[in-house]
């Protein structure tokens, strides 16, 4: 039982006299959003100059953004994953996935949170937006295309609106024409509802060597395409959506408790380890990184 007779008597208690206060502080206690210093140093100009193309055509291509060492790093470290086939067309008959990336594949690290993808997400989202989910993606030859689709079609708000998430796709073998590198439909994240795609229009081809990344909007109609060679090509896809949203893994579950505590600040804060004021995702009323071995908010 308390030994305070009021709650006034606590040195951090706080008075609140409006709403706008109210959601304003971070109830839970210090919800400490930390701006990646790597991200924050980048050229602005370059930035917002490449920020001004995404949000005119919903996507951007960026290349050779991971060395070599990285890639190869991530391939052998995702080779005895790759075991599981597409459970449907969307999926892939000839495409396995890796879930659960953050925590079976620390290689995949320097993809999730390259400052150059985190400067993008700092200008399109709220503080402390969250990982939605990330997969490793090995598209087989002979693999038929993709649906198109949107990656945050399934947030009950019509379009047109502005998009919830942001997406990356990032080759780690060279894209082709030929063996399915993600297609998309510039500008289609200003259609609304009642428009899909259609077999005129024109689709763009992410042809891009490995190492390289498209970033593109959450409402931005895309899809992998036909790989029609004999080789598999590999990449790592990352999601990332506003920090209200709930996100499509459930990190709490499939990243143990170990290495959240292991991983980069920001990569701990994108895995739902963060608080969006006034007190969205505290744990007992307080930090959630509390309850983290060795970790103080």
């Amino acid at each position: 039982m308390s030994k305070l007779a009021s709650g006034r008597d606590d040195p951090r208690f706080r008075e609140i006299n409006s709403i706008q206060d109210y959601m304003g502080q971070d109830l839970a206690g210090t919800h400490g959003f930390t701006r990646d210093e790597a991200a924050a140093g980048l050229d602005p100009d370059m930035v917002n100059a490449q920020h001004e193309r995404l949000l005119r055509d919903g996507y951007l291509i960026i290349e050779k953004l991971i060395s070599d060492e990285v890639l190869d790093t991530l391939r052998s470290a995702s080779r005895p994953h790759l075991q599981r086939l597409g459970r449907n067309s969307f999926e892939g008959e000839r495409t396995q996935r890796i879930y659960a990336v953050p925590e079976k594949l620390r290689s995949a690290d320097p993809f999730i949170e390259h400052p150059l993808i985190l400067a993008h997400l700092d200008r399109l989202l709220l503080p402390n937006y969250l990982l939605s989910q990330c997969q490793v993606i090995n598209v087989m030859g002979h693999s038929p295309s993709q649906p198109l689709h949107i990656d945050d079609g399934f947030y009950p708000w019509p379009r047109p609106r502005p998009a919830l998430s942001a997406a990356t796709v990032f080759a780690v073998d060279d894209f082709t024409a030929e063996n399915g590198a993600t297609r998309a439909i510039p500008g289609s994240h200003r259609w609304g509802e009642e428009r899909t795609p259609q077999p005129e229009d024109e689709t763009v081809a992410a042809v891009m060597p490995a190492g390289s990344c498209i970033l593109f909007l959450g409402n931005l109609w895309h899809g992998a395409g036909e790989n029609r060679t004999d080789e598999d090509r590999l990449a790592i896809t990352a999601q990332y959506c506003e920090p209200w949203l709930r996100a499509q893994e459930n990190y709490f579950l499939s990243v143990s408790r170990e290495t959240a505590a292991s991983v980069s600040e920001n990569i701990r804060r994108m895995l739902g380890y963060s608080i969006h004021p006034p007190f969205a995702g505290m744990s007992d009323g307080m930090h959630p990184k509390r309850k983290l071995p060795d970790i103080k908010p």
